[in-house]
């Protein structure tokens, strides 16, 4: 098994080759020197990865692939893994997982001793799980209507109405 310059095996990485920008990004750091038309490649290219690793393993895709161009502008904007970045659920960190040099681990996601798919179990680098979200504060001056979706009672903003109405 030959290894890369940074220490990955070439077996762990069915696609490696097939995306020459992604290719090159093992940290953060490595995004921060690229051209906005490189980032949209990279995109497209991490969006390919996310669907060919989630195909392989299962899981969730729709939440991975909504945050595909906001993972690669949090990173090449802010300096992680200073800059804490937290996620709302774990399904949404694949793309920073593969943007954080453990492109060669994702795909053991949710197998049988693999990587884990939470952020929260993972504990790792700049990744975070989000805590239960409060309720947002009540703003001066205005009330807020609540409507309960779904058996599970979860409650959602639907509006804010001024007290005087």
């Amino acid at each position: 098994m030959s290894k890369l310059d940074n220490g990955r095996s070439v077996s762990t990485i069915p696609t490696l080759g097939k995306y020459p920008l992604l290719d090159r990004v093992t940290t953060p750091d490595d995004l921060k020197n690229l051209s906005i038309d490189q980032l949209r490649q990279l995109a497209s290219e991490l969006r390919s990865e996310t669907i060919d690793t989630v195909s392989t393993t299962g899981g969730h895709l729709g939440a991975s692939l909504g945050v595909v161009e906001l993972t690669i502008a949090m990173h090449a904007v802010f300096d992680t893994p200073d800059d804490k970045i937290i996620w709302d659920v774990g399904h949404q960190a694949y793309p920073h997982k593969i943007l954080t040099g453990r492109r060669d681990r994702i795909r053991s996601l949710r197998q049988p001793g693999g990587f884990p798919a939470s952020p929260a179990a993972l504990k790792a680098f700049t990744t975070r799980s989000a805590p239960r979200t409060p309720p947002p504060r009540f703003p001066r001056g205005s009330a807020w209507r609540w409507r309960i979706t779904s058996r599970r009672k979860k409650m959602r903003l639907t509006e804010s109405v001024p007290f005087s109405q």
